[in-house]
């Protein structure tokens, strides 16, 4: 990473609510190229909202979402605010490539098409190329015997690690995972942690959301922990999980040991 490069993913200020309900208050987060970027805190603190709203899968009201500096266009103002340039969204969304707690894929398509599908689609892609890069990335994330199956057909495990193939298919710019091991139980939640810590290894930029504090700690180079909407704390791994500094924090870390 050169600091002449803008970051991949900035957000300033960012405010974001549901009706009367306000979800973030003025959240600020900064991915440089290379970056793993942990969001954790206790569930309603505004981690998966922060992340769709990077991705603009939802309208935030007030501040910035800025992808490799470029400004997203708003118009309208509070709670009709909305993205002025179609084009741009899905450029921006073509680049942040997110993977679902609950893995989204098709069910009518063999776990190959899945992988295939957006680049043939959204980038127009030649279907060799598409086809061969597919193959492969379900081979980097161990289930190259899964081509020709079904998503039903695949454990849970095998499915998020689909799901992953599939987002790394768009050859995006960050990987935004939210949640990606919680629907899963411990032992299939490890395939899934170690294809995560592979992709942390190789510097693919990352916005994790995650319950798995150890995850966290291993592959991260920030951490923010939100509270009620607001960051509480943030800092390199060791420091936060080490030695937080507000009681806030020290509660959710000693709960979360113990549970």
């Amino acid at each position: 990473m050169t600091q002449t490069e803008p970051p991949v993913i900035e957000i300033r200020e960012l405010h974001k609510s549901f009706g009367d309900l306000e979800v973030l208050k003025g959240v600020n987060i900064t991915a440089h190229k290379g970056d793993v970027v942990s969001l954790i805190g206790s569930s309603g603190s505004g981690k998966s909202t922060l992340l769709r709203c990077a991705n603009l899968l939802e309208n935030s009201q007030q501040g910035e979402v800025i992808f490799e500096g470029e400004p997203i266009k708003w118009q309208g103002s509070g709670l009709g605010r909305h993205p002025a340039d179609k084009q741009q969204v899905v450029r921006v969304r073509t680049n942040l490539s997110m993977v679902f707690q609950q893995f989204n894929l098709w069910a009518h398509m063999s776990i190959l098409q899945n992988v295939m599908e957006a680049p043939l689609t959204v980038l127009k892609q030649d279907a060799k190329e598409v086809e061969d890069r597919a193959r492969a990335l379900l081979d980097k994330v161990g289930i190259g015997d899964k081509c020709d199956a079904y998503p039903a057909q695949l454990s849970g495990g095998q499915q998020q690690r689909a799901a992953i193939a599939r987002a790394l298919a768009m050859e995006p710019k960050a990987l935004l995972f939210d949640e990606p091991t919680s629907a899963l139980d411990p032992e299939l939640e490890q395939e899934v942690v170690k294809v995560i810590k592979d992709l942390a290894a190789e510097g693919r930029t990352m916005l994790l959301v995650t319950h798995d504090m150890r995850l966290a700690a291993d592959v991260s180079d920030h951490v923010v922990f939100l509270h009620q909407g607001k960051i509480s704390e943030q800092g390199a791994p060791d420091r936060l999980f080490g030695h937080p500094e507000t009681e806030r924090l020290q509660q959710f870390l000693s709960a979360t040991v113990a549970a």
